[in-house]
């Protein structure tokens, strides 16, 4: 299928299971694929991902991964946790200042040996300019880094999702379970570009992927689906090119913003925790789970549906009164 250098590092398969009194609370058959289960450290779609950025990053000698994002990033703590798994060093990049009260999250990184450096601008995007400058001292140091964009979402990331299609088609095919979409939070849109790619050129067009917003608007998320799906797809061997008839995605679902809390996700939230016992990050799959609540009750989104659980186990937890 690839032959790209590949390290493992995720529990795999995780489970598909039934959503049975979730199903009946909202009118369509859901399932859950459970990838806040892959394993590393406390799980999450990060560790997919990882696999093959770690493996490219080992394939080139590097000794040291750097990476970025928000002191709450589940990517951070993750390759925090891969590299430690490796015997590699890692430098992490947040925006912003350092809080008086660091995430759970940021920590473990820490904990993990990651060496932490603020950007002291509020500007997400300002983590990118520092990652180059950071790897450029340690290449002037006689370190070897490898950069991984913020959420892993890169080509080579995605392919870790391109994977789990095919492992995903597998599981509802033995479940005897035809015609699924896969239902996600489409944050750093590696994940969903990944399932695009993969559903496309390894599955023969299923499963169907539709993503729910939760960090940018949506016409920025469904330019960069398909251009790192089409990078995926290069990488898996094929010339396909996606475009923008190629992305789906649920918009209305961001609430207050980014990284805030919404009314709407938090009741699916506590719906999804008293009907199947799931833990959801209020930032991003509880949003994803607001769509589909809403979605589904409307009959604007038929079953069956697979709510692809990304993790967010550190912010579900930090969240809990």
């Amino acid at each position: 299928m690839t032959d790209l250098p590949r390290t493992p590092l995720a529990t795999l398969p995780t489970p598909l299971l039934p959503a049975p009194r979730l199903s009946d609370a909202v009118g369509v058959e859901v399932w859950i694929k459970r990838d806040d289960m892959t394993g590393l450290l406390l799980g999450g779609n990060k560790a997919r991902k990882l696999e093959f950025l770690c493996g490219e990053a080992q394939a080139q000698g590097a000794d040291t991964l750097v990476t970025g994002g928000g002191g709450g990033s589940n990517h951070v703590q993750l390759t925090a946790a891969a590299a430690t798994r490796l015997g590699l060093g890692c430098v992490v990049v947040c925006y912003g200042s350092a809080p008086s009260a660091e995430p759970l999250g940021l920590r473990l990184a820490r904990r993990l040996g990651a060496e932490v450096v603020f950007t002291g601008s509020p500007e997400r995007a300002s983590v990118d300019t520092r990652l180059e400058e950071v790897a450029a001292k340690l290449t002037a140091d006689g370190r070897h880094p490898y950069v991984i964009p913020r959420g892993g979402a890169s080509a080579v990331g995605a392919v870790g999702y391109a994977v789990a299609a095919l492992e995903l088609r597998d599981q509802l095919d033995a479940e005897g379970v035809a015609s699924a979409t896969v239902l996600l939070a489409t944050g750093s849109c590696g994940t969903q570009a990944g399932l695009v790619a993969g559903a496309s050129v390894l599955c023969g067009g299923r499963p169907g992927v539709i993503g729910v917003p939760v960090s940018r608007p949506p016409e920025e998320a469904i330019e960069r689906v398909a251009r790192l799906a089409t990078g995926c797809a290069e990488r898996l061997g094929s010339d396909q090119a996606f475009d923008d008839s190629n992305v789906a995605l649920l918009g209305g679902y961001l609430g207050p913003g980014y990284g805030k809390a919404s009314r709407e996700g938090d009741e699916a939230a506590g719906l999804a925790l008293r009907t199947e016992g799931l833990v959801l990050d209020p930032v991003f799959t509880a949003k994803a789970m607001a769509a589909l609540v809403a979605e589904a009750r409307t009959g604007r989104l038929t079953g069956p549906i697979v709510f692809l659980h990304t993790g967010g186990t550190p912010a579900a937890l930090a969240a809990v009164p």
